[in-house]
């Protein structure tokens, strides 16, 4: 049970379906542009716009972050070779083995939180995503050609905090994953994405089954019809933004939406 200051009577969002599906839409929008689900971008517009409390954003975040997941795994794996992502598992497997045990505890964490030390928690990481945005979309990543002595627990130790980040932003965790597999074990941006959807999707069904176990998520029942429909414009808009990838240039786009990161990063230190 959560021991939160945050009310267990969950808010049930009351707006129109065109209005959720819409925002859902333009979150899409802005992640298929750099590649991303949006979902940093997505948690503080259920926050400010659609007035849920920082663990209810949370943990609807999450469920919809789950099904975009769930969407682009088919589409990303057909992009690159189901046999080719196979071939790197290890890679896959050493990450999990610090991402499962990060999102257990990351969910732990967060239902345990004061709301107002979760707003503020979820300010400092929405930086950390800004910063990570910019540094992986506008400077060339090079392997750091680690031994494999190094890399076996650097590679846990990552993917532990990818996990808690995830697990308490209620994102698939792409931002940190990409860069991650890049540096760390020397993929291609391709084969990374790839490779990061299929490090999210266990490590997300891990937070989901922590929250489940807390009072909060009733919040998840009380508007499922609401995440579905988002999560429809989610998905819908990152399709659309997929295609309007490479459009924009990288060097104006990401500074763009870090900015947006950071603005909304401070809305939230300043929520009551």
């Amino acid at each position: 049970m959560t021991t939160t200051d945050q009310s267990l009577v969950p808010l049930r969002a009351t707006h129109p379906a065109l209005v959720v599906f819409g925002a859902g839409g333009a979150i899409g929008v802005l992640g298929g542009m750099i590649g991303l689900g949006g979902a940093e971008f997505r948690l503080p517009l259920l926050i400010s716009l659609f007035g849920f409390a920082a663990l209810s954003a949370v943990i609807l975040n999450k469920a919809m972050s789950l099904v975009v997941v769930l969407v682009a795994l088919p589409a990303r794996l057909a992009a690159v070779p189901a046999a080719e992502v196979a071939a790197r598992w290890p890679v896959a497997v050493n990450l999990l083995a610090g991402s499962l045990l990060g999102a257990w505890a990351g969910a732990s964490w967060a239902v345990r939180m004061r709301s107002s030390t979760l707003y503020k928690m979820l300010a400092a990481l929405m930086v950390l995503m800004a910063a990570a945005l910019v540094v992986t979309h506008t400077t060339p990543l090079n392997a750091l050609a680690l031994p494999l002595w190094a890399q076996v627990p650097c590679g846990i130790a990552a993917g532990f905090g990818i996990g808690v980040v995830a697990a308490i932003m209620g994102v698939a965790g792409g931002e940190l994953l990409i860069p991650t597999i890049v540096l760390l074990f020397g993929e291609d941006i391709k084969t990374a994405g790839s490779l990061s959807l299929l490090v999210s999707l266990p490590t997300m069904l891990v937070a989901f089954a922590r929250y489940s176990r807390d009072g909060s998520f009733a919040v998840l029942g009380a508007n499922l019809r609401f995440a579905l429909v988002m999560a429809a414009g989610s998905t819908a808009g990152t399709l659309l933004g997929g295609l309007l990838l490479g459009v924009f240039p990288n060097l104006v786009l990401a500074p763009l939406l870090a900015v947006i990161l950071l603005v909304s990063a401070i809305k939230l230190a300043c929520h009551h």
